[in-house]
């Protein structure tokens, strides 16, 4: 009798290890190479505090490409004020800033998977996986084209550390 007690918690036990690995591998599925949340400092630059430099986020998605937002049709996310072409870009933020914000806060995703933070410039960019990644200009846009889905994983790698040594950042 204390033999099969033992062994059902040890597979009780089991179950749960292995469900919760499950679980974890799944959620970064879910949300793309950019993991399930994006946290760390957004990329304002230095003087207007506005996300990827004015620019609609939304509108790479819904546009195919970015268009100039207006500071007129605003919100403030993750510490950085954020501009949108048309209310209902806004709205749509609103309702999921994850699925618009760009990964790595909008730095240069190229310089992340370095271990570096650089500026990540709204006109070179792609979309991958449902994820929007900027880069620092066309040069290294072609870099990041060469092995997009290398350079997500070490920048996934290398993200936490920059967060940290940034000084955190963020909401999320």
């Amino acid at each position: 009798m204390r033999q099969r007690t033992r062994r059902g918690v040890l597979i009780g036990v089991g179950g749960v290890v292995l469900l919760a690995g499950l679980a974890a591998f799944a959620g970064r599925d879910w949300f793309g190479f950019g993991g399930a949340v994006d946290t760390g400092p957004v990329f304002t630059g230095i003087i207007d505090g506005v996300a990827v430099g004015g620019y609609d986020p939304v509108s790479y998605f819904t546009d195919g490409g970015p268009r100039r937002g207006s500071p007129e049709i605003a919100t403030s996310y993750r510490g950085a004020n954020w501009y949108f072409a048309t209310e209902d870009n806004r709205d749509r933020f609103l309702a999921d800033p994850q699925a618009y914000a760009p990964a790595y806060g909008g730095y240069c995703a190229w310089a992340v998977a370095q271990g570096n933070l650089a500026k990540g410039d709204p006109a070179y960019w792609d979309i991958v996986e449902g994820r929007l990644y900027l880069n620092y200009d066309r040069a290294v846009q072609i870099r990041w084209r060469k092995d997009i889905p290398g350079f997500i994983v070490k920048s996934e790698e290398k993200w936490p550390g920059l967060v940290k040594r940034a000084g955190g950042g963020a909401d999320r």
